[in-house]
């Protein structure tokens, strides 16, 4: 038969069980504001029956139940939608970046505006119009000549901007790698504090939190699969176990970053410096990287993988920083910001050849024939960055050969040749397609806002899946006040009934103890 004083165990339980939901409550309440907590609850359960089952058991009308008993502080999470939010994540981290990097390079451009290239060019067609009516105009000569620096300016500003903006976006690639090592060490680190904890039977829930805020960072990097193994020992049914963080390649094949105490880092390839972990920045065209796994005393072990930028998965800040530099394909350096600079050398290149063509079979004031006007300043080949103006030309603005007089003779009236420079801008050149001029130009920066505003209009599509992915991980993983609340007078209640339980109890024994025997007294 079941104890006399089985009803203050039963009751006794729920005092202790109800105060844990408090205790919990309580936590939920204190991390309200906390980033990355998530919310707690008590599992309830009945705690065995009595009798228990057996040979020897007391046969009766059956188990009388002993109470309740908690059976685990578990964490309310869905693991389908932190895979979600973090696909999302790299989404957004991939578009924000490109976003980012187009938008510098249109700021540079400042196209259409007063100031830009464009607007020089059209500045200095006027020039020579001006010079095909007043040849013999020194001054006429003079605003030639500084037009024709203004481009030179124009060219060598977009392009040294451009350089200079790829070396930043190199040095984030750098500080990127050597972050991303960071967070891959700290997930090492959790998960072998996890591993000493769980298998005393214990739910280390705010090392999960951590580890899952370290996780969501690494998401916007690049894409990453993540998996759970058992720690073993005394775990709880619930207790999620170590994770083991994958990168997801273009391919679909994924490659370990961590896997329980172990993890390896981002290091440069020996053919090229790309993203590595202390921070080296890509110096050239980005061929890949490898995985290098770490010795016991943290030094470089044996490279365990070696992936090729083109295996990457166009998601994550990486690859967008990657592309936006510039990647090895087939040898040559291809990305956002390559391809604009080659583009600008190609037109510089052709504008170049054909002005000093027309140029040099006309002649000037002296009836010779005219000299190259655009050279490189460095001497070698003509590009964005080094076209320049001969100096001579800027002491001797009398050498501009207007005329299309034959050699020798001497007509300053004679502007027919600075008619035919000035309509360069309406003729076709094989070297940029068969465009000219300015509509090269124009397509380069056409097509340079279309890909802004791709990338602008599909980040803010990424942001807007993210936050509504936010949202529904936030209405059930993050803590509300209102129902943390309802809890606290729900265990409160529960724990004063179980309270007055054992005072009824209490004196119901007072009866037997104290009253039973004394008939007669």
């Amino acid at each position: 038969m079941a104890s006399t004083f089985m009803g203050l165990e039963t009751s006794k339980r729920g005092l202790t069980t109800q105060q844990s939901g408090l205790y919990t409550t309580g936590h939920n309440i204190a991390n309200a504001n906390s980033l990355g907590y998530t919310r707690q609850r008590v599992n309830l359960e009945a705690s065995k029956g009595y009798p228990a089952t057996g040979l020897n058991a007391a046969t009766g009308v059956g188990q009388i139940g002993t109470g309740v008993q908690a059976g685990s502080v578990q964490r309310v999470r869905d693991q389908f939608i932190d895979r979600q939010y973090r696909q999302e994540t790299s989404k957004l981290g991939y578009w924000d970046a490109r976003s980012t990097a187009i938008s510098q390079m249109e700021d540079i451009m400042a196209e259409p505006s007063d100031y830009g290239l464009n607007e020089s060019l059209n500045q200095f067609w006027s020039s020579l119009q001006d010079l095909n009516t007043s040849p013999e105009s020194e001054a006429t000569r003079k605003v030639v000549v500084q037009k024709g620096i203004a481009i030179a300016e124009s060219f060598n500003y977009i392009s040294s901007q451009l350089i200079q903006i790829q070396g930043n976006i190199a040095n984030e690639i750098g500080v990127l790698s050597s972050d991303s090592n960071s967070i891959l060490k700290q997930i090492v680190s959790i998960n072998e504090q996890i591993q000493t904890i769980e298998p005393n039977g214990y739910m280390p829930n705010d090392l999960y939190d951590a580890r899952d805020v370290l996780i969501d960072e690494l998401a916007a990097y690049y894409p990453i699969d993540v998996s759970y193994k058992k720690t073993g020992g005394n775990s709880q049914a619930v207790a999620e176990g170590i994770a083991t963080v994958s990168l997801k390649l273009a391919d679909g094949t994924k490659v370990e970053l961590v896997n329980g105490k172990e993890y390896k880092q981002f290091r440069t390839t020996p053919s090229t410096a790309i993203p590595a972990g202390d921070g080296t920045s890509p110096t050239g065209p980005v061929e890949g990287f490898q995985l290098v796994k770490l010795n016991t005393d943290g030094t470089d072990g044996a490279v365990t993988d070696t992936i090729n930028v083109s295996k990457l998965s166009d998601l994550g800040v990486l690859k967008s920083l990657i592309n936006s530099f510039g990647y090895n394909d087939g040898g040559a350096a291809k990305g956002v910001y390559p391809d604009m600079l080659a583009k600008l050398d190609k037109l510089a290149l052709a504008f170049v050849n054909e002005f000093n063509s027309i140029h040099g079979a006309g002649t000037d004031l002296k009836g010779v024939l005219g000299k190259p006007f655009f050279v490189a300043s460095d001497g070698a080949a003509i590009t964005a960055s080094s076209i320049s103006i001969d100096s001579i030309f800027e002491s001797n603005s009398s050498l501009l050969a207007a005329s299309n007089s034959p050699v020798g003779a001497k007509e300053e009236g004679n502007g027919a040749n600075a008619l035919l420079l000035s309509n360069l801008k309406f003729n076709s050149l094989t070297d940029i397609d068969g465009a000219t001029i300015q509509t090269y130009y124009e397509s380069i920066i056409g097509q340079l806002g279309v890909n802004g505003e791709q990338a602008s209009r599909l980040a803010a599509n990424s942001e807007t899946i993210k936050i509504t992915v936010s949202n529904n991980r936030a209405s059930m993983s993050s803590v509300s006040l209102d129902e943390e609340m309802t809890n606290m007078i729900t265990f409160q209640q529960a724990y004063n009934a179980n309270a007055r339980m054992i005072t009824v109890v209490d004196e119901m024994l007072d009866k037997i103890i104290n009253g039973m025997g004394r008939v007669g007294l």
